[in-house]
């Protein structure tokens, strides 16, 4: 619960937020990230919301013919926290 607070606050310093499907995948990741070895607590969540923000901006790149707004290129979706290789490890 704590870190996922942290991460909102993290996000909004950076001028991101989660769409809430977005917020319940980095919840997941959280449970899982915490069960692996060298979590390092608020730098692990500020590592693991920058690679978000780098798929994300992946993602829009890859969408570069469509017209994007300030709420697309702001919102980090699921897709851009489910792509860490944590939940691949998970399985």
């Amino acid at each position: 619960g704590e870190l996922l607070q942290i991460s909102d606050k993290m996000l909004e310093g950076m001028n991101y937020r989660f769409d809430d499907a977005a917020r319940d995948a980095f919840g997941q990741y959280l449970s899982l990230r915490l069960a692996q070895p060298h979590f390092a607590n608020a730098r692990s969540v500020r590592n693991a919301l920058e690679r978000a923000r780098l798929r994300a901006a992946s993602r829009l790149f890859a969408e570069r013919d469509r017209a994007h707004t300030e709420t697309d290129l702001t919102t980090l979706a699921p897709e851009d926290v489910l792509a860490s290789r944590v939940f691949q490890a998970a399985t």
